[in-house]
Order: C-alpha cells, then sequence, then structure tokens
C-alpha cells in the first residue's frame, strides 16, 4: 500500500505545491528573525522528495539531510509541527530540539533528517538490514546530495548495503554543487559509478520530473521489497536558492542568472494540472492553520534543557558484561 497522498497525480502535486510553499515561509521567517540559525531551501527539488515516497509504503522508512524539510513533508509529516520545529517551540516535531536538520518523526519511518553530509546512509543501512533480519518488507530511502559522493561513510554504507543485500534505495539529489563547489570540478568518475562500483543497479533520472522520479523509485523499491537488494538514484535536480540563507549576507556568486533562470525554466510545479490553482488556495489555508497551530506553541521551558542528554533504562543485551 503505498502513501495514500501521494497515488495520483493530483496528490503528488498537492505534496509538491506544499513543499514549495513551506519553503516560502520559511525563507520569510528567517528574514523576519523568527527562525534562528536559517534553513537550508529545497525549492526546486520538490520532484524527489515526492516522486521517491510516492513509490514507498507507510511502514517504510527514511533518512534525510540538512536540506531535509521536503523528504519529511512528502512522507507525511504535519506541516504544522515541523514549523513548530524551526521555531524551537515544544509543539515541534521533536520538542523543538532537532530544528531544521534534525527534524524525526519515528511514526512516519522517518528516521531523521541529518546535518552530518552523507550520514543518513549507515543508519538507512543499519534500519534496513534489522528489518530484514525480523523479517519484514521494510525499504528504506536514503537521502543525500553530490557532495556526499565523496564522503567515506556513504560508500562504507554502500559496501554494507551490498554484501547485505539489504533492501535500500539510495537516491543522489545532484543539484550541481556542494555549497559553492561544482559537481563536476569535485567528483572523480561519475555517482553512478560510485554504486557500480559496489555492484549496485544504478541509474540516472530527471530530478525535474515527478512521474519519472517516481517510476525509476517503483523499479527499486519493487527490487529491493523482492529481496534483490540495494539500489542508487541518481536525480538530476535544481536548487533555486541558496544553499543556506547565510548566503545572501555573504553575497557568494558562483552562479550566472542564465544558469538559474535555465533551471527555473524546468519548474516541477509547472505541471499545467487544472486543479492547479483550487490546490494552491487549499494548501494555503493549510499552512496558515499550521503557521498559527507553530506561533501558539509554547517556548521550553530553560529548565528542561538537560532533558535527553542521557539514555536511561536501557537493558544489555544477553550475555554482555555489566
Amino acid at each position: 500500500m503505498s502513501l495514500p497522498h501521494l497515488t495520483d497525480p493530483v496528490g503528488r502535486y498537492r505534496a509538491m505545491r506544499l513543499i514549495r510553499s513551506f519553503e516560502e515561509l520559511a525563507l520569510e521567517w528567517v528574514r523576519s528573525g523568527l527562525v534562528v540559525g536559517g534553513t537550508h531551501p529545497y525549492i526546486g527539488q520538490e520532484a524527489v522528495a515526492v516522486g521517491v515516497c510516492a513509490a514507498l509504503d507507510p511502514a517504510d522508512q527514511l533518512t534525510s539531510t540538512h536540506r531535509g524539510h521536503g523528504h519529511v513533508l512528502a512522507k507525511g509529516a504535519d506541516p504544522g509541527r515541523l514549523l513548530a520545529e524551526l521555531l524551537g517551540r515544544v509543539g515541534g516535531l521533536n520538542g523543538g530540539r532537532g530544528g531544521s536538520m534534525h527534524a524525526a518523526d519515528f511514526s512516519l519511518g522517518i528516521l531523521g533528517a541529518n546535518g552530518i553530509v552523507g550520514a543518513g546512509a549507515p543508519i538507512a543501512v543499519g534500519s534496513a538490514w534489522a528489518a530484514q533480519q525480523r523479517g519484514e518488507p521494510t525499504v528504506v530511502a536514503s537521502f543525500f546530495g553530490d557532495g556526499a559522493l565523496n564522503q567515506g561513510v556513504l560508500l562504507e554504507a554502500l559496501n554494507l548495503a551490498s554484501i547485505w543485500r539489504a533492501p535500500v534505495v539510495f537516491v543522489c539529489e545532484n543539484n550541481g554543487y556542494a555549497t559553492t563547489l561544482p559537481a563536476a570540478a569535485a567528483v572523480g568518475g561519475s555517482a553512478c559509478g560510485r554504486a557500480a562500483a559496489f555492484g549496485i543497479p544504478a541509474e540516472t533520472v530527471d530530478g525535474m520530473d515527478v512521474e519519472a522520479v517516481r517510476a525509476a523509485a517503483e523499479r527499486a523499491v519493487q527490487r529491493a521489497r523482492a529481496g534483490g537488494g540495494p539500489s542508487f538514484l541518481e536525480c538530476l535536480t535544481y536548487r533555486f536558492e541558496a544553499h543556506h540563507t547565510m548566503e545572501r549576507r555573504f553575497r557568494l556568486s558562483y552562479r550566472t542568472a542564465a544558469e538559474v533562470a535555465s533551471w527555473r525554466g524546468r519548474d516541477p510545479l509547472a505541471t499545467g494540472l487544472p486543479e492547479a490553482a483550487r490546490i494552491d488556495r487549499e494548501v494555503a489555508e493549510l499552512l496558515s492553520a499550521a503557521a498559527e497551530f507553530a506561533l501558539a506553541s509554547a517556548e521550553p521551558d530553560p529548565a528542561t534543557a538537560t532533558d535527553h542528554l542521557y539514555a536511561s533504562g536501557l537493558r544489555p543485551r544477553s550475555g554482555a558484561a555489566l
């Protein structure tokens, strides 16, 4: 059973519009000072998150990145609670302790966004392996950017996934830049070549086309669920906004206006869907209510600052020495 809100083109457009509008609101809140520390906007890459999540079942899982709002929302997280998380409020997905880069919701299979480049991949492999040992048909999607392609932790995760035939779909969101460094100047070989080196089937897909991403993700998910092991998708996409909202202050210049305009001409939300105007209005109303919830959520009590720093109630595994 696929995610019920992503079963048709209308639902997929709604999800992409929600992500886009959410990120635009988050940008406003960063500029106004409501969100402290900034965000990594996902604007432009919506088709990747929605296309991949459209291939997942509710019980499937994902790991995300520092640019994770889109993945979290596509899997079904409540936008009001995610906004509250950005504000550091107790009504947030993680009580305001995760913020923009570390949102999680285990009840939805969202194992967490991660501020460390590539660090979600081994978590995805470990969780997929655990589900495999329990005999569960869970598939885990692991998102990362092109900047993670040279991270050892990703390569180790690819190796383990291959050896264990773990049900993982590795999703490289290649937006062309690792912060400001062009991928062409940083990646020897290719993204798919990384996977091929470990015997993992890989394909490159148009990351600006939600249906193309969905089709490729469905093939990979079906392979994983049938016991065929991991797959690797390179989704060619583009972020329309800065790497991080701080970038505006630094006035960095590494992309031409013509390049950005060219990619904007391939906006994944420009679907021509007849219902688009109605859906846009409905999403605006949803976000308005989400914003009210987030802003009304309480600030954390300073007395709880040290809560959750240490694990409690842990039981040693059988045979372990105390």
